[in-house]
């Protein structure tokens, strides 16, 4: 049966939080601080980039990409969610659903794009040192940089518009956020071409970058092995395991929703997951890439240090 009323005027209800009135105000207060903690993490990083020209390096530059990602991606999230903790309101136009699902899907697919571009930089820099200033000219780095948002905005674009001409028979989500899956059992018809598409860009992400990750891996590896300087064989450890961290954590947390959607997964289970990817790795992110990074780091502390001694 379809629904008379426009997606104009659709109003859709998320799934319920299901939380105790005792529970409301500790939620509130954490899921708060949680939001103010992650801002403060990446904005620190971006404006330790931004302000400091010896970080005004290609490394640097795409790492910038990744605190500015993980910022948007939080308040994609945290805002909306703290109202429905306060207000128990778990309500929602379907623009407005429509919008953050959009962007959900956008920085998760920017958060791949700018991984895999991380990757490329360091396969270069650790296997091509003599070579990498020719390569990563400020030139190519703007198209690398442009390319892939470019390319994210996109297929986004394309994942999304596919949604627009069907109609809807349902109003409540099954899931706790707005992400595409969810948007796409609404629908009266339109599933399946809506699944392919779905699951073609997941392809083209994961194997994309997996595919990079992997080759760079591989190459860094061999250079390392075949190199005789221990301070190169150190760097590419370091940069290989730091790396593989974020990546793996990225892969776990975008992939499962979307694998749990279309198998026999616990809705608890998917839910839990699906809120974690808006908080690990936004927090785990500036924590590893950022305060991890040694010159990054020199540059927080020393920044504190001169405002600690300017204020006696």
């Amino acid at each position: 049966m379809y629904l008379n009323e426009s997606l104009l005027s659709l109003v859709l209800t998320l799934h319920s939080l299901e939380m105790p009135e005792t529970s409301i105000y500790p939620a509130f207060i954490l899921g708060l601080l949680t939001y103010f903690f992650i801002l403060l993490c990446n904005l620190t990083v971006i404006i330790t980039i931004c302000l400091n020209r010896n970080l005004h390096k290609p490394m640097y530059i795409l790492l910038l990409n990744l605190p500015i990602n993980d910022a948007m991606n939080a308040t994609i999230l945290f805002p909306h969610l703290l109202y429905s903790i306060w207000s128990q309101d778990r309500s929602v136009s379907y623009p407005a659903c429509f919008v953050q699902g959009f962007f959900v899907h956008f920085n998760g697919g920017a958060s791949y794009l700018i991984l895999t571009a991380m990757a490329y930089d360091r396969y270069i820099a650790i296997c091509y040192p003599l070579r990498y200033g020719a390569l990563m000219t400020t030139n190519n780095l703007v198209k690398i940089i442009t390319g892939m948002w470019v390319l994210d905005f996109a297929l986004i674009t394309v994942v999304f518009s596919i949604l627009i001409p069907y109609r809807n028979c349902q109003t409540h989500m099954t899931d706790l956020v707005c992400y595409k899956t969810a948007l796409m059992k609404l629908l009266c018809e339109g599933t399946e071409v809506n699944n392919i598409v779905g699951l073609s860009v997941i392809i083209f992400y994961h194997g994309l970058s997996l595919s990079v990750v992997t080759l760079t891996y591989i190459h860094i590896l061999i250079t390392c092995v075949t190199k005789k300087q221990s301070d190169a064989k150190i760097k590419a450890l370091q940069t290989c395991g730091t790396h593989l961290v974020v990546f793996l954590l990225l892969e776990f947390n975008t992939l499962f929703p979307s694998i749990a959607h279309r198998l026999d997964v616990p809705a608890f289970m998917r839910r839990v997951v699906s809120i974690s990817n808006f908080i690990f790795p936004p927090l785990v992110n500036p924590l590893v890439y950022g305060f991890k990074t040694r010159e990054i780091r020199q540059k927080i502390f020393s920044c504190f240090k001169s405002k600690k001694i300017s204020s006696f």
